[in-house]
C-alpha cells in the first residue's frame, strides 16, 4: 500500500507516537528506521520503550495503516516525508551542521519532486532554510516545512491531540497542506515563519531549563544553610498563585533541554549568559550532592546506591541522564557503587531490595512513583526530589 506519510526515524521516542497517532486517524504511514531491532518489536505490536497508552493503539494499526521498513526506497512513495532528526551539539557545545548535511546526502537519492518534507525535531535557527536550499538544488519542486514536536515523553498519545501545533514554511501551498495534515491530530494550528518557529521551540526548552536551574539553585542555598528546602517550598507554593509555576529541584537532563539551551547560546554568539549559568547549576548538582555527602560521612568507606537511572520519572529513557554522571563521580569517591532502575533493563543493575540491603547511602536518581512506597530500613536516603518526604513524615 502506498503511504501518505513516511516518518524517517519513526521507531524512536518522538517518531513512533506520531506514527501511531497519524495511523490511528486513518493516514497510511510507513516508518523508515535503521534500528531493525526496534522495527521487529513494532511489527509484533510491541513498543521498544515505555509510552503510556501507546501499545494498545499500536496493535490496532500495525499492518493496517501503519507499516515499517529499513529500506530507504520507501521514502519516495510518500507525499509527506517527516524527518525526526535534530541538530546535535559537539564537545564544544556548538551545533554540528555537518551531521545534518550528511544525513540529507544519504536520503536525497530517494526523494522526489512534489513532496513536502517536514522537519519535526529541534533544529538550529536557519537550518530549515538551509535544508530547503540543499534539497531544491536537486529537486526544484520539493518544499520544506518546520513543524516542531512539543510533547512530553510518556504523555505523547494525549498531547499530540491536545496541544497546539506550530506550522511554518516558505510556500503557502505547502504550509496549508502541512496544516491540514496536523489538523487530523489537533484543531489548534499556529502559523509562524520558519525562523520564528525554530526560535519558539528553542526558547521553550531553554525557558524550562532555566526554571529548573532556579529551583536547583534555591535547593543548594537551603541545604548549605542547614535548612529543609521542601518546608520553604511548601510555604511558597501553598495557595499562592504567583508561585504556581515554581518547579521542584532534581536532575535537569534528557536529550533536549541542555542541548537546546546551548544552541540558543551559539545563535546568540555566546551572549546567552543566563543559559550558561543554568547549565553550570544543573550540571553541577551531582557534584553538590557528593560534596555534601563528604562533609557528613566517610564516603570513601561507604557503599552507595543510585536508585533510578532514567532521566525522568516513570520512564525507561536514560539518554543524557545525570544519574550516570553521578555514578562516574561516585566510582572515584565511594568504596562501592550500585545502580537500580524500575524501568531500565541492565544486567549490571541490582534489585531495589538488594540495594537497600547492601548500601549505606541511597541516592534517588529518578523519582519513579514506586520508590515512594519502599521501606528504606532507616538507611540514609538523599532525596533531592522530595519524593519520600511525605512517606517519612507519615512513618
Amino acid at each position: 500500500m502506498r503511504s501518505e506519510i513516511c516518518i524517517i526515524g519513526g521507531g524512536g521516542h518522538v517518531g513512533l507516537p506520531l506514527s501511531i497517532a497519524f495511523a490511528g486517524g486513518g493516514k497510511v504511514v510507513t516508518i523508515y528506521d535503521i534500528n531493525t531491532k526496534n522495527l521487529q518489536k513494532i511489527e509484533n505490536g510491541n513498543l521498544p520503550f515505555y509510552e503510556k497508552d501507546a501499545e494498545e493503539k499500536l496493535q490496532s494499526v500495525i499492518g493496517k495503516t501503519l507499516f515499517t521498513s529499513d529500506s530507504p526506497e520507501v521514502i519516495s512513495e510518500a507525499d509527506f516525508v517527516i524527518v525526526i532528526i535534530g541538530t546535535p551539539v559537539d564537545e564544544h557545545l556548538n551545533p554540528r551542521f555537518q551531521d545534518m548535511k550528511n544525513f540529507f546526502d544519504t536520503i536525497i537519492p530517494y526523494l522526489r519532486d512534489g513532496q513536502i518534507l517536514i522537519l519535526r525535531s529541534t533544529v538550529y535557527p536557519g537550518l530549515t532554510e538551509k535544508t530547503r536550499k540543499i534539497l531544491q538544488s536537486k529537486y526544484p519542486n520539493i518544499e520544506v516545512c518546520f513543524c516542531p514536536e512539543r510533547i512530553a515523553e510518556g504523555e505523547a498519545m494525549r498531547e499530540l491531540h491536545s496541544l497546539p501545533q506550530i506550522v511554518s514554511g516558505f510556500n503557502d501551498t505547502a504550509v496549508k497542506k502541512s496544516a491540514e495534515l496536523f489538523k487530523s491530530l489537533t484543531e489548534d494550528i499556529i502559523y509562524l515563519s520558519p525562523l520564528e518557529a525554530e526560535l519558539a521551540k528553542l526558547f521553550t526548552n531553554s525557558w524550562r531549563y532555566i526554571q529548573f536551574a532556579i529551583a536547583n539553585q534555591f535547593y543548594m542555598i537551603a541545604e548549605n544553610s542547614g535548612l529543609d528546602f521542601y518546608k520553604i517550598y511548601d510555604a511558597m507554593t501553598f495557595n499562592y498563585p504567583r508561585a504556581k509555576g515554581f518547579p521542584k529541584p532534581g536532575w535537569t537532563a534528557g536529550p533536549c533541554l541542555f542541548k537546546d539551551t546551548m544552541q540558543i547560546s551559539a545563535f546568540a554568539k555566546n551572549n546567552f549568559f543566563l543559559g550558561h549559568s543554568a547549565m553550570l547549576i544543573n550540571e553541577g548538582l551531582p557534584n553538590f550532592i557528593i560534596d555534601n555527602l563528604k562533609k557528613g560521612s566517610d564516603l570513601e568507606f561507604a557503599t552507595v546506591g543510585i536508585l533510578g537511572m532514567a532521566f525522568k520519572a516513570d520512564s525507561d529513557d536514560k539518554r543524557e541522564s545525570l544519574s550516570y554522571k553521578l555514578k562516574k563521580i561516585l566510582e572515584i569517591e565511594a568504596k562501592n557503587v550500585y545502580c537500580s532502575d524500575a524501568y531500565i533493563k541492565d544486567e549490571r543493575f541490582i534489585s531495589e531490595d538488594k540495594m537497600i540491603e547492601k548500601c549505606d547511602i541511597i541516592i534517588i536518581g529518578a523519582p519513579h512513583k514506586r520508590y515512594k512506597q519502599l521501606d528504606y530500613k532507616n538507611k540514609e536516603v538523599i532525596d533531592i526530589w522530595g519524593l519520600i518526604s511525605l512517606t517519612n513524615d507519615e512513618k
